[in-house]
């Protein structure tokens, strides 16, 4: 990890793993650029770094001493990451998940972006779709902050699938205490769940580049089910090919994406970005030609 801190004025980083795609170092210095912030983006790669889950705590400290900014973490750190933090916002104590911590005061606190990136993105691209029911598979911190933010859209009831049954389980429960009994519970057949369900809701890292596939077989997607994806590297995932072609109503994860990192970049600089101009410039990058 190297930090340019002697001539940048803020410095942040990305810890994930796999994250060499990412699109976030991009996003930021673009708009910190149009802003006239000298900003540095760094890519921390617990992959390449051969650093595990348990070990995020000491990259965090790392980046600290090195005078970062903050940070945004990504999968599979999100969790992980919440114990070896000063402080926690009020939504990342709910969620148990942090995408972006802001060093200040001699305090590393850890902000969920991630919920209100997903809550607003839906609003824009599927307004006026049916929630009653929906399925979620993922429950992990994305997960987390998906469902949160899908029952705060008002969707009736969230049947949250993961390939581990105890992470849906507690994701389930802390849905319960949060907003009711009756508004979630376990889907142990994503099939079944689906062919009751208005929407589908994918919150895992398949799908992406470093992990092709699908989360679900195609065979269940049918027209009157809407498809909402969190995965935007590539931004047609093959689950939003699938779902198209049996004629769903979609949802991309390239407006998630770009919202949390605007949110993110104000409270690592205190100065609202232009979303507008963000989302331009992601649908430049993430157009054929740039890929």
């Amino acid at each position: 990890m190297r930090s340019r801190t002697s001539d940048i004025a803020i410095t942040v980083g990305l810890i994930g793993a796999d994250i060499g795609p990412s699109l976030s170092p991009a996003l930021h210095e673009h708009e910190a650029h149009r802003l006239g912030i000298p900003y540095a983006y760094e890519r921390i790669d617990v992959a390449e770094l051969g650093v595990g889950e348990g070990r995020v705590g000491e990259l965090v400290r790392a980046a600290r001493r090195l005078g970062f900014r903050g940070l945004n973490v990504t999968h599979p750190c999100k969790r992980a990451v919440t114990a070896d933090l000063t402080d926690l916002s009020g939504d990342a104590i709910k969620l148990g998940a942090v995408n972006t911590i802001v060093f200040t005061d001699g305090r590393a606190i850890g902000h969920n972006t991630d919920w209100p990136g997903f809550e607003r993105s839906f609003e824009r691209g599927l307004p006026d779709v049916a929630r009653r029911r929906a399925v979620l598979i993922g429950a992990g911190g994305a997960g987390a902050a998906v469902a949160h933010a899908a029952l705060s859209l008002g969707i009736e009831h969230l049947s949250v699938h993961d390939r581990r049954p105890q992470a849906a389980r507690d994701l389930v429960a802390a849905l319960q205490r949060s907003f009711g009994g009756d508004r979630a519970t376990v889907c142990e057949d994503v099939a079944d769940g689906c062919r009751r369900a208005d929407g589908l809701i994918h919150a895992t890292p398949t799908g992406m580049v470093t992990h092709p596939g699908l989360p679900v077989d195609a065979a269940v997607l049918r027209e009157d089910l809407w498809v909402a994806e969190i995965v935007y590297r590539p931004l047609e995932t093959e689950l939003l090919r699938s779902a198209r072609r049996a004629g769903c109503r979609t949802l991309d994860g390239g407006g998630m994406a770009v919202i949390q990192a605007a949110l993110s970049f104000e409270l690592f600089t205190g100065v609202s970005p232009d979303l507008d101009r963000m989302l331009a410039h992601f649908a430049a990058l993430s157009a054929p030609e740039a890929s």
